[in-house]
């Protein structure tokens, strides 16, 4: 019986990695981000869906814990906390009216949908941030880099990674049921915790390198996994949360060891997170999203329309053309792996109602697609109203 069962659930694994392989060739044939693909192979899998993969649900529970935790490990490590200093100096005024104006959508709507602070939260969260991942492939897909108003996307970037690290364990808190006080105390202990990582980071980075580092690959990965796993274990324990754990550790990792690090990672962070969006795509019933579509869609314009105007702003206080601005505004549109975090949290906490999760899940589906599309097509719209504009009449 136990051979039989051992049998079938390698079958369900097997023809889980398998599918999510051809989801994401079909994503990089059409070039877009394979997360949406990811979170509908979930819907079919899941609750309410084709088949149910019982076999494998502890197992998938498990690597998508992981599979956040190297999402962030690897985010934290893109920067050095030099980097997050001066990017949060030179964004901040832009931060904050991205805040302002992405997070609000989702607030009213949960507030309208009778979700509750709990709800609102959580659902201002999940509209709020931008999905570093996808814009960055996008300005590289699309020979950005260099461009003018790419040092603005990516200081708003960091300016809302910054806002997570203290986000999280408000959430993780309010998530939680704690009390008021006890809820400072969780946000108090996280504050702390970030200001002494970035005080290390700046001063004693190169020791937190040295510990992790080994020329050995093998030893090499086996540390750095180790460590994350850890010091995510260990914040979760803090009730800071695993996830700014691992964003931390990362940013303490600096220079040579860091892009080594990430290198080593980059395929264990694509396995494990793919397994992270399937499972909530799983957690979520597909009969649930019909009456949530509209909702969905209603985030979706207006949040499209605050991002495009706070990447527009801020790109053009940074002095870049009205081109520059646009393409500073649609690279901002795209959300996905950290909204599906956040939603995530308050779906595992059993917080929030079923409806949360369709939308929260709708929402992210429709922004992922439309993002880098807007980032695509802005620039050959603006020249063709530009020469439709200059023709004689």
């Amino acid at each position: 019986m136990v051979a039989h069962e051992t049998a079938l659930a390698l079958i369900q694994l097997g023809a889980v990695f398998f599918g999510l392989g051809l989801l994401g060739r079909v994503a990089a044939r059409i070039g877009m981000s394979p997360i949406p693909l990811y979170l509908v192979g979930g819907l079919l899998f899941g609750t309410g869906g084709l088949v149910e993969l019982d076999q494998v649900d502890s197992f998938i529970h498990l690597a998508s814990e992981i599979g956040v935790v190297l999402l962030l490990l690897l985010l934290g490590l893109e920067y050095s906390a030099a980097e997050l200093v001066t990017g949060l100096r030179r964004s901040w005024a832009a931060g904050v009216m991205d805040f302002a104006l992405n997070a609000t959508p989702g607030v009213l709507v949960a507030l309208v949908l009778g979700w509750g602070a709990t709800g609102a939260i959580a659902m201002a969260g999940v509209t709020y941030i931008s999905s570093s991942g996808i814009v960055a492939k996008v300005l590289n897909d699309l020979g950005r880099l260099g461009n003018r108003e790419t040092p603005t996307i990516l200081s708003i970037l960091v300016f809302e990674d910054l806002v997570m690290a203290g986000y999280l364990p408000v959430l993780t808190a309010v998530l939680a049921g704690t009390g008021f006080l006890a809820g400072l105390t969780t946000v108090g202990i996280a504050l702390l915790v970030v200001t002494v990582v970035l005080v290390v980071a700046l001063r004693y980075g190169r020791y937190v390198s040295m510990i992790v580092d080994s020329d050995d690959r093998e030893i090499f990965l086996l540390k750095l996994l180790g460590s994350a796993l850890l010091v995510a274990g260990l914040a979760s324990a803090l009730q800071v949360s695993a996830a700014v754990g691992a964003f931390l550790l990362g940013i303490a990792i600096s220079d040579s060891t860091a892009h080594n690090a990430t290198k080593i990672l980059e395929p264990l962070r694509d396995l494990f997170a793919a397994l992270f969006f399937v499972l909530f795509g799983l957690s979520t019933d597909p009969a649930t999203i019909p009456p949530v579509l509209g909702w969905a869609c209603l985030l979706a314009a207006v949040t499209t329309a605050t991002k495009v105007a706070t990447g527009w702003w801020a790109a053009k206080h940074a002095g870049s053309s009205r081109y520059g601005r646009a393409r500073a505004g649609t690279a901002l549109v795209a959300h996905g792996e950290f909204s599906i975090v956040i939603a995530g949290l308050a779906v595992t906490a059993g917080a929030v109602p079923t409806e949360f999760a369709a939308l929260a899940t709708t929402y992210v589906l429709l922004m992922a697609v439309l993002g880098p599309i807007a980032a695509r097509v802005v620039e050959p719209v603006l020249v063709w109203r530009d020469r439709r504009a200059t023709r004689p009449v």
